[in-house]
């Protein structure tokens, strides 16, 4: 459930359909020009339907020299554009080979690259219907036959545009994730997913109307048009709308499943994990505010653990509950002290390397002794610590709980043999909570019944069993645990001016 996974943060999507970007990040051009040209076949269909049924007023001598000017421009375009389109793309394919991340500029170059590529496709299919149309005009009697010829590409050129954007951006994903991996995205958006849709619109509905209005409103073809023409045009746009639909759906969709799993599995509290941020619109923000949201839960996480680590995980989530305080309450709690017999001698017979591995398997001892239990190590003093039940969390047996551990501790030392110890219990009220400054706390709890476990620390250290408890602690305590303990001598604690009665724990 915390974030200290060794094999760091994982992202939800591992695949990336239908990309022409290999893993490294290098790009397949070959494969994208494919693309390019396939999004202009769709705009060369548009054309070809919306120019079906022209009279040739002219005969064959109209339509050749609009089909020599075609021809002739596409060998000049296309060369043209595919070097330009290259050019564009060259500081994209110099990080990616090197194998680096992209500086600011060569990121925000990498997101344009769907609205570059449409846009130099626009401006190729802008030319081409100005010099086609001119041509037309020309070539056949009724000078209205070039408008229609320049408006139907036009119309052709719009839909090439727009399905080049929407199937350039769909390979180039695995790449703007790379770019927006170095460079999340913020401020401006490329294209937003209204956008998107709207132009799923225009390619869907818009487009396909506006040349099936033209049809029957062009003056140039008073006999209307065929019923083939018709019919073609709405297949065609049946498949560019089911593509642009396909291709703005896993776009939109794609994601926003990868978001909810992600958002799933840090809801169960796995906050490693991680989402691909591939696009650079609305979506793009989300993918990386559910990113930041997670690795901020991770390192929240962390801090609790490393705070609980240092001040025990029940005070670690009172202060998470209640905040920063220095108030405090008045409660009934059992204080157990522990304390290393002969500690000085024993550090200078081992060395300080040697005693503080000892000191760890010690108090490794004492902590699962005193959490069995449900109580605190409330802190560690040198070779010595102090442990309280019933504070910051209520406890429905302290004294008992206290004698118990004390118990444990107390064999599970003897059983390792390694020191000798002393360990005192108490009980009683005490004041319980944080002192110190509102820069720097500490919980604890002051009160007699702490004095005294300590104390009672120091008689323990010279009877056989090491364990020594002060009588209200016993008579406390539940009649099961209270069945280990046998009353002993009363003694004279040092700072307190009448005698203690104490029991120790039962022979045998």
């Amino acid at each position: 459930m915390t974030s200290g996974n060794s094999r760091g943060p994982q992202a939800v999507r591992r695949d990336q359909p239908w990309t022409y970007w290999a893993p490294s990040g290098r790009s397949a051009v070959p494969a994208i020009v494919l693309l390019v040209l396939g999004a202009n076949l769709v705009g060369v269909a548009t054309v070809a339907v919306l120019l079906l049924g022209v009279e040739d007023a002219g005969g064959d001598s109209g339509r050749r020299p609009v089909l020599l000017a075609v021809a002739a421009y596409l060998v000049v375009a296309l060369p043209v554009a595919t070097v330009a389109g290259l050019r564009r793309q060259r500081a994209t394919n110099q990080w990616l080979v090197a194998g680096r991340s992209p500086s600011g500029e060569e990121a925000r170059h990498v997101l344009r690259l769907p609205l570059d590529t449409a846009l130099l496709a626009g401006a190729v299919w802008l030319v081409g219907a100005a010099v086609v149309g001119l041509v037309a005009a020309a070539a056949f009697p009724d000078a209205r036959v070039g408008l229609r010829v320049a408006v139907a590409t036009l119309l052709g050129g719009l839909a090439t545009a727009g399905v080049t954007y929407l199937l350039v951006a769909r390979a180039a994903r695995v790449v703007t994730a790379l770019a927006l991996t170095a460079h999340p995205p913020a401020g401006a958006l490329v294209l937003g997913v209204r956008p998107r849709l709207l132009l799923g619109w225009l390619l869907t509905s818009g487009v396909p109307m506006l040349g099936v209005a033209l049809l029957f409103l062009d003056p140039s073809n008073p006999g209307g048009p065929g019923e083939g023409a018709v019919v073609f045009l709405v297949v065609v746009a049946l498949l560019v709308g089911a593509l642009a639909t396909l291709l703005v759906a896993r776009a939109v969709g794609q994601p926003l499943r990868d978001l909810r799993e992600a958002v799933t599995r840090i809801g169960t509290g796995d906050y490693d994990v991680r989402v691909v941020v591939d696009d650079a619109g609305e979506i793009g923000l989300l993918q990386e505010g559910v990113n930041t949201m997670a690795a901020g839960l991770a390192e929240r996480e962390r801090l609790k653990d490393l705070f609980g680590r240092h001040v025990g995980t029940t005070v670690a989530q009172r202060a998470l509950d209640t905040g920063i305080s220095l108030d405090g309450e008045e409660r009934t709690v059992a204080a157990l002290f522990v304390d290393i017999a002969g500690s000085t001698s024993l550090v200078r017979r081992t060395g300080p390397e040697q005693m503080v591995g000892l000191l760890n398997r010690f108090f490794e001892v004492v902590v699962d002794a005193i959490e069995a239990d449900g109580g605190l190590v409330n802190k560690f003093e040198g070779d010595a610590a102090l442990c309280v039940f019933g504070a910051p969390a209520d406890h429905p047996d302290p004294a008992g709980a206290a004698l118990r551990a004390a118990r444990r501790i107390g064999d599970a030392v003897r059983e390792a043999g390694e020191v000798d110890v002393g360990v005192g219990v108490a009980c009683g009220r005490v004041w319980a909570g944080q002192v110190g400054a509102a820069s720097r706390l500490e919980y604890t709890v002051i009160g007699d019944p702490v004095n005294e476990a300590a104390r009672l620390t120091e008689v323990a250290k010279e009877h056989p069993g090491r364990v020594v408890a002060s009588e209200a602690t016993v008579l406390a305590a539940e009649e099961t645990e209270r069945a280990h303990w046998v009353r002993d001598v009363a003694v004279e604690l040092r700072g307190r001016g009448e005698p203690t009665p104490t029991w120790v724990r039962r022979a045998g």
